[in-house]
């Protein structure tokens, strides 16, 4: 299916995302952490916003969304479980379920671990997956209000994507995501690898996202918890489950 995907730089250190579907002309945007610079995007290319897609109900994902809502008509769609803490939406959506866009037929899928309430969206079609605050580009988000084993099962079910599909997270985090996973890892040829290629992009100012998920599954410290190396780095024993790992290698994220 072609699509086109738009990422919108905000405020410090977020992003909004923008896809447009060529075939229906129907425009999908996810998060947004401020209006102006979506409707820009939006504007320079004659594109009008359909839907407004959340991930979660922090400020810096949704405080642009009512104006932008307002600007364009779009109808904003966010968890029901987190409607009391989100923009007013026109459809309160719950995990498993599929949702009509264009063409497409987008998995509504649950995402718990950085909030309780937090979704993720995954387009099969085009592969793309909207992962906000859960999966980050080298990294994870940090566990504000659900558990590890919440965030973990999170992450296990986005492993189960194809290795092909690029995730597309909130922040620009990856660099520093890189140089925690390099802490525990330091000659780890494929952490190495990766860093000059981020370093790199970040020098020339472009976003290093999206990133393919198959990267992610051989870099991410939070998704290599049955790597007997990532293990030995975190002083766990060998035959420890990778649930033990991943909470270790959060705890020490927060730390770093």
């Amino acid at each position: 299916m072609s699509v086109e995907l738009l990422i919108i730089p905000c405020l410090a250190d977020n992003y909004a995302y923008i896809v447009h579907e060529a075939a229906t002309d129907t425009t999908t945007v996810i998060d947004v952490p401020e209006a102006p610079p979506v409707l820009k995007a939006l504007t320079e290319r004659g594109w009008k916003a359909n839907l407004i897609l959340l991930t979660h109900h922090h400020s810096d994902h949704i405080d642009g969304a009512q104006t932008l809502a307002a600007a364009t008509g779009a109808k904003i769609l966010g968890a029901a479980a987190d409607a009391h803490r989100l923009p007013r939406l026109a459809q309160a959506l719950h995990p498993g379920e599929t949702i009509p866009i264009g063409m497409e037929k987008v998995e509504v899928m649950d995402a718990p671990g950085h909030t309780v309430g937090h979704l993720a969206y995954y387009f099969p079609e085009a592969g793309l997956l909207f992962s906000g605050d859960s999966l980050m580009s080298w990294g994870c988000g940090r566990l504000f209000e659900g558990s590890a084993a919440q965030m973990f099962e999170t992450l296990q079910r986005f492993c189960e994507l194809p290795d092909e599909t690029l995730v597309c997270s909130g922040h620009e985090y990856t660099e520093a995501n890189g140089r925690f996973a390099l802490s525990l890892e330091p000659e780890n040829p494929n952490l190495l690898a990766r860093m000059a290629e981020v370093r790199e992009t970040r020098a020339q100012m472009r976003p290093t996202l999206p990133v393919e998920l198959g990267l992610e599954k051989v870099t991410n410290p939070f998704l290599r918890g049955d790597d007997p190396k990532l293990r030995a780095a975190l002083g766990l024993p060998a035959n420890g489950t990778a649930l033990e790992a991943f909470t270790e290698a959060r705890a020490r994220k927060d730390r770093f």
